[in-house]
């Protein structure tokens, strides 16, 4: 089935992201620095999940990330819409996106899970007591002992004097 380049230029105007999985095939991500400004497609196998200063989420795609050509980021206020990225560690993935470049190497910012495409389902929402500032932190609440309960000392009035019946009489 092909397409026309109307239909594919009024679904991308409807739905801004259909515009990203209809460009150009994906590249490698030995490749991605050759397309830096560029909305593209692209793969790699996942070697590492790690996170950096400040709840930033590195995907990896070499064994050493100073040495690799492309990277994936995901910022922390991200990361509870994109769900656990964890499980990508060792899979290979499409990723769509703009290739910025940032101290030399190619990477895209990964926002939305539509950006990994059919990948998408791959990558399972956080676990519920999952806090994204406290970088994985389980943080359900405080606990905090009950307060025992206040005891009210009732107050003892006057002796009241009681007479016995027997000494009357």
């Amino acid at each position: 089935m092909t397409s026309s380049p109307y239909v594919l230029r009024m679904l991308s105007l409807t739905f801004p992201w259909i515009a990203i999985f209809a460009s150009a095939e994906c590249v490698l991500f030995s490749d991605a620095h050759q397309h830096i400004g560029k909305t593209q497609c692209v793969r790699g196998t996942i070697f590492n999940v790690k996170e950096g200063s400040k709840g930033v989420t590195f995907l990896d795609f070499c064994e050493t990330f100073e040495t690799c050509p492309f990277t994936v980021v995901v910022f922390p206020g991200d990361l509870k819409y994109v769900g656990d990225v964890r499980q990508l560690k060792g899979r290979a993935i499409e990723i769509k996106g703009t290739v910025q470049d940032y101290d030399g190497r190619a990477e895209i910012i990964l926002r939305h899970p539509r950006q990994l495409g059919k990948d998408a389902a791959l990558v399972p929402p956080l676990p519920k007591g999952y806090d994204v500032e406290r970088r994985g932190k389980y943080s359900p609440g405080k606990f905090r002992r009950p307060k025992a309960a206040k005891q009210t000392h009732k107050k003892q009035g006057r002796p009241v004097d009681i007479e016995d019946p027997s000494e009357s009489q």
